[in-house]
């Protein structure tokens, strides 16, 4: 066996396909493909994964399909007028998992900056964050995990870092203390789900302290981001595309984050004109201002990434280059999802815009 080799553990039943991340005394490190979770397991115990499993499979089908069932929402329900981009803020204690986030973020369309911050360093770090980048939705999620030795699953030290994601989930409620101006979804694997509840956070992992999927987070922010603010969020709804389900997540009915607004600043398919005079409304000042006045500068195609800079996302011709070959974009067989995320290395900090 190698750093790097895709195994599973023969002791619990091949159940899911981990990479070799370091081999110290005969004992493998073991880090998760598709979902949240770190392990140990000795060499006699590991075997290399030459097929994908045929559980891992069935999770990539179900994500292809609803991202396809998801594109097709946002077709149907596609407005031509202006829209205030809703701003996510990803915190993360591995950068691989972020990485991964990020990637699907944007093709679902939603505006998300990454920070890869330890689980144990994020209550420090989550306030000056938030003022940085003034987030409509926070995450705050990396690994945890139940200790074996705690059998008493309702005390934090139970937890490897259930404790760090209640501290920062409170920290991050003392600059934003309503799901009106922050919207909060906290936890990883096996998470302390009622204590992150009682923090402060609008969504949480776990409440059947099962494993999470490494796409939840998104699939749940995808959700809450495009769902109108003067309409409420269903949980139901809210964990409609998630891969664990209420199994892994829970949370409260909250408000969405999708503004729209107006007026409709499209003026043509290929070019934005940027005309200092508006138009007339009489003959009279017609008749006062003459006829030369003309559009003074020609602007350059406008999509949805050159706008998320300005707060304020132009629609009208943003939708096409998202739908256009779903196919392609999809993550099909595991090869491409090896080749998408795991043969690139992984910055510490990432920005999607």
């Amino acid at each position: 066996m190698n750093i790097g080799d895709y195994v599973v553990r023969l002791s619990y039943n091949k159940d899911i396909i981990f990479r070799i991340i370091d081999i110290d005394n005969g004992i493998a490190h073991l880090k998760g493909i598709s979902y949240r979770i770190i392990a140990d397991a000795p060499l006699h115990d590991i075997q290399l994964a030459t097929l994908m499993r045929s559980a891992e499979n069935a999770i990539m089908e179900l994500v292809q399909k609803n991202i396809a069932s998801i594109l097709e929402e946002h077709q149907h329900e596609k407005y031509n007028g202006l829209q205030k981009v809703v701003k996510v803020l990803h915190i993360d204690g591995d950068a691989f998992y972020m990485n991964i986030c990020l990637h699907y973020y944007k093709l679902l369309g939603v505006s998300a900056i990454g920070e890869n911050v330890k689980e144990v360093e994020q209550p420090q770090k989550v306030k000056e964050l938030i003022l940085k980048h003034n987030p409509d939705i926070l995450v705050l999620t990396g690994h945890d995990a139940i200790f074996k030795k705690y059998p008493n699953r309702t005390h934090l030290d139970g937890y490897r870092n259930s404790k760090y994601y209640v501290e920062a989930v409170k920290e991050a409620r003392k600059l934003r203390p309503t799901s009106q101006q922050l919207v909060i979804y906290a936890g990883a694997c096996q998470s302390h789900f009622e204590e992150l509840l009682q923090a402060g956070a609008d969504y949480a992992s776990s409440p059947s302290r099962v494993l999470i999927h490494a796409l939840d987070p998104p699939f749940i922010v995808e959700r809450i981001a495009h769902c109108p603010f003067n309409e409420v969020l269903t949980i139901e709804n809210a964990l409609k595309y998630t891969i664990t389900r209420f199994e892994g997540l829970g949370g409260y009915e909250t408000y969405g984050k999708l503004r729209k607004g107006g007026p409709d600043t499209k003026l043509g398919e290929e070019q934005m004109i940027y005309n200092p005079h508006p138009p007339l409304v009489n003959s009279m000042e017609k008749s006062i201002m003459g006829d030369n006045t003309k559009p003074s500068a020609k602007g350059k195609n406008i999509d949805t990434e050159n706008n998320l800079e300005t707060g304020i996302l132009l629609t009208a011709n943003n939708n096409e280059d998202l739908q256009q070959n779903l196919e392609e974009r999809l993550v099909r067989t595991h090869s491409d999802y090896e080749r998408n995320f795991l043969g690139n290395s992984c910055p510490s900090r990432t920005s999607l815009k």
